[in-house]
């Protein structure tokens, strides 16, 4: 099976029709709104531009954990810290449109009948939500920051496109600018990190949301995978670290505008993003679970573990899902 075959409803395996059946109920009866489920209005939810709590992470953010940010004094570790959340918001939403340009592409192939068409269908109004709710975020900030870095943002809307027609590497990209943001929010929120009440809530609906999404893109990749040929299946093992580590940057790593508005130095950009030895173990850290399924996808050979480890985002599978990266804490 080509990378752009579709199968019919009739060919789907049982197992995985119930599990999509089991994620449409859920988003129907267990799903939120971001004009109902925040109190935009609400005091505690106020964005005070002066507060502690914008403060990036020493070891869970690269750019937080350089010698350089912690020296800064507190109003400037405060507005990068800012700046830089906000952004990554900003990206998060223009991330979710090319999802929702990718997986309406697909679904418009799908036969009559096809619990896929029904189960993207929701996705993608959750994904709709999740931009509103992150673009209120980024209002209320009041940063005016642009998102994704400049060649990415040109080329959206025909990676969105370009993935309808090759399904199985469009979900292995999904999992690729999703699993940087839900292991970077899980982290942070696991740590117990003072976060701004908006944004604290703004993370949890994100990851309440995304742990179907997530679910459904590895149980998506499953079903269709092991449909492929072994050619095919060897295109989409090389793709599954590239699209990881390529994406992973685009999400993660911001902006060139951003360095210029604080001078920031190239040296620490650089170990920041993804040169330093603390950085690059925190990017390993994202892709534990996707170790774990390439390897259950038939997806890691001689070939392509070293692939891994030549992007720097090899390491241990995970035991399981959403295991904490502790090797991160460990570095820092």
């Amino acid at each position: 099976m080509a990378p752009s075959t579709t199968p019919t409803a009739e060919l789907l395996d049982p197992a995985y029709r119930e599990l999509l059946q089991t994620l449409s109920e859920g988003s129907v009866h267990r799903r939120f709104d971001p004009y109902l489920d925040i109190d935009w209005d609400a005091p505690e939810f106020a964005i005070d531009p002066a507060d502690p709590r914008w403060v990036l992470s020493p070891e869970l953010d690269p750019l937080g954990a350089t010698r350089w940010y912690r020296e800064q004094p507190l109003e400037r570790q405060i507005a990068i810290g800012k700046w830089r959340q906000a952004n990554s918001v900003k990206v998060g939403a223009a991330f979710e449109s090319i999802l929702i340009r990718g997986m309406m592409q697909y679904i418009m192939k799908l036969p009559n009948g096809s619990p896929e068409f029904r189960y993207c269908l929701h996705e993608m109004t959750e994904e709709c939500n999740h931009i509103q709710m992150f673009q209120e975020l980024v209002n209320r900030i009041g940063v005016d920051v642009p998102g994704m870095r400049r060649p990415f943002r040109a080329l959206s809307p025909f990676i969105g496109v370009a993935g309808g027609y090759a399904h199985v590497i469009l979900f292995i990209g999904i999992l690729g600018g999703e699993e940087p943001i839900d292991h970077y929010q899980k982290a942070l929120i696991r740590e117990g990190a003072n976060i701004p009440p908006a944004m604290l809530r703004t993370m949890e609906i994100h990851i309440a949301e995304e742990a179907r999404h997530i679910s459904f893109a590895n149980e998506f990749l499953k079903a269709h995978v092991d449909k492929m040929s072994a050619a095919s299946k060897a295109v989409c093992a090389v793709t599954f670290p590239l699209a990881m580590r390529w994406l992973a940057g685009e999400i993660m790593t911001p902006p060139r505008a951003f360095a210029k508005e604080f001078g920031i130095p190239r040296t620490v950009m650089k170990e920041a993003f993804w040169r330093g030895e603390h950085s690059r173990t925190i990017l390993r850290g994202y892709f534990g679970d996707m170790r774990a399924l390439a390897e259950e996808l038939g997806l890691m050979n001689a070939v392509t573990t070293r692939l891994w480890r030549r992007l720097h985002i090899d390491g241990p599978p995970s035991r399981y899902r959403s295991e904490p990266d502790r090797q991160a804490r460990q570095a820092a």
